[in-house]
């Protein structure tokens, strides 16, 4: 065999080699990306997992009623279970109008109300507003007419969550009174009065403060936790106590 021979045969193996090799990194790649996908579902349902366990779902029965065979789950202490928690995927999301949602694969069928609060992986995302068997609607924290109960975890000085329809990565809390010594970098969690959401879930921390001169209140601008760009997977919150005190909410407002 020839010389030119050899280097024929040595550069077409090279480039057998390099095609081959670009092949499996492209497979390796998308192979990554699919156990990715997986790793983060499994993720999701840890995290619900870890969520119904919160010792914050359950509460003691008053002693001092006469007690009633209660229906609801019960943990070896005896609490009631007053929030579960079901996990969802979200499979349609907007950001950008006025008004936003989200919708979610769990519907009706699956255990889902109109009422039940929404949380992501690392805040609060919003309320659902629409079921049918399979999907569920659900209003965004960023939609001008989502107003949540909030507070500031430091001292608990509550005030009213909305959304001023400019910058998706950020919401703005009313009514927060002078006296608080609030500071940027504070948490905003939700406060004690919600129907919805239970008590001191994170909704984000104070970015910058406005105080407005004719009035003993400030607003403050809040960076939201939840990242509602690329949110994908999010727990869908129900309060086996929420119609009831809806009830006693709404009964002033007609005497």
């Amino acid at each position: 065999m020839s010389s030119s021979s050899k280097t024929h045969e040595t550069f077409f193996a090279g480039a057998a080699n390099e095609v081959t090799g670009k092949i499996n990194s492209r497979y390796s790649n998308l192979r990554s990306y699919f156990t990715l996908q997986e790793t983060n579902r499994l993720l999701a349902l840890e995290n619900t997992k870890l969520r119904n366990s919160l010792p914050a779902n359950f509460q003691l029965p008053d002693s001092t009623i006469i007690n009633v065979k209660d229906t609801t789950v019960n943990d070896t202490l005896g609490r009631a279970r007053k929030y579960t928690y079901l996990p969802a995927k979200v499979i349609g999301n907007t950001y950008t109008l006025q008004n936003n949602y989200l919708m979610l694969e769990r519907g009706s069928l699956q255990g889902i109300k109109k009422g039940m609060s929404v949380i992501g992986p690392t805040g609060i995302v919003g309320v659902v507003v629409e079921t049918t068997d399979n999907i569920s609607k659900v209003m965004s924290l960023l939609h001008r007419n989502s107003k949540v109960s909030a507070m500031l975890k430091k001292d608990n000085s509550a005030g009213s969550i909305e959304w001023d329809g400019a910058d998706p990565s950020y919401l703005i809390l009313k009514n927060v009174s002078k006296s608080s010594k609030v500071n940027k970098g504070d948490s905003v969690v939700t406060s004690n009065y919600s129907a919805n959401f239970p008590s001191h879930l994170l909704i984000g921390t104070v970015a910058s403060i406005i105080a407005d001169p004719s009035s003993n209140f400030y607003s403050l601008k809040v960076k939201t936790a939840t990242n509602f760009f690329t949110i994908q997977y999010v727990d869908i919150i129900g309060n086996t106590r929420y119609n009831e005190q809806l009830i006693l909410e709404n009964s002033g407002k007609n005497q």
